[in-house]
């Protein structure tokens, strides 16, 4: 179980990153520019308000100098990178798991960004891109040939997509992250995946629709956070997830 536990530590601290990443990305702020502070406030924040998961409880989620609330993402995206890295261990221990668990960060980086922007940054896709390449050039299944084929056709699914659907409809459709997401997975899970994780990104979404009540055509959904949420979960069943978690 050691090779689980430091997975999910690894991953609350990714998690918390990530987390700061999703709000000041898009505000085209560094990440990695100043301490981190209370988004309230502005209070630099201390070492002990910065563990994962733990200072949001003991802190019951609010600042300790104004009282703000601390914004949920935080705490869920620490969570969300805590349960990658755990699965990933206990699906694969070994070098693979590693792989499987940086798989899961990148693309909860990814799934946050959007669902807090409608944003996939292009260097993110890249880094998820060659994280794909490299792990198949490493021996890791699938071979570096199904790889090949999952990036160009997962890139060339959802961009002749986009392309009908703004032919047809006079504007867009998809945005211009979701095709290079698409074709990085590919990378990533080979051509034979692309399917069921398209399939997944679709039944996630029209949940989410009928939950949020988001029915009409102009409404908008982050197809990167669904396609994010169906790549990690195939993973987890096409590397013998569901017995050994069971």
């Amino acid at each position: 179980m050691i090779w689980p536990i430091l997975l999910g530590i690894l991953g609350a601290v990714f998690g918390s990153f990530i987390a700061t990443v999703a709000i000041r990305w898009p505000q085209g702020r560094s990440a990695l520019q100043g301490r981190s502070a209370c988004d309230g406030c502005g209070k630099s924040l201390r070492a002990a308000e910065l563990v994962p998961i733990v200072s949001f409880v003991v802190q019951r989620g609010r600042c300790r100098a104004c009282g703000a609330r601390i914004a949920l993402g935080h705490p869920v995206t620490e969570v969300a990178g805590l349960v990658i890295g755990v699965s990933a261990g206990l699906v694969a221990p070994g070098i693979e798991g590693a792989a499987g668990a940086l798989l899961g960060w990148l693309l909860l980086a990814l799934a946050a960004i959007d669902l807090a922007a409608f944003w996939l940054p292009n260097p993110l896709v890249l880094a998820l891109a060659i994280g794909g390449l490299a792990s198949g050039g490493a021996g890791l299944a699938p071979p570096l040939s199904d790889r090949a084929i999952g990036g160009i056709a997962g890139f060339g699914v959802l961009w002749l997509v986009a392309f009908v659907y703004r032919r047809v409809r006079g504007r867009m459709g998809l945005g211009g992250g979701d095709p290079k997401l698409f074709g990085a997975i590919g990378l990533w899970l080979g051509w034979q995946a692309l399917p069921a994780v398209l399939l997944a990104a679709c039944v996630l979404g029209i949940a989410a629709a009928l939950l949020l009540r988001r029915t009409r055509a102009s409404d908008r959904l982050p197809l990167g956070t669904l396609l994010a949420i169906g790549a990690y979960g195939w993973w987890l069943v096409a590397t013998g997830a569901a017995p050994k978690l069971l």
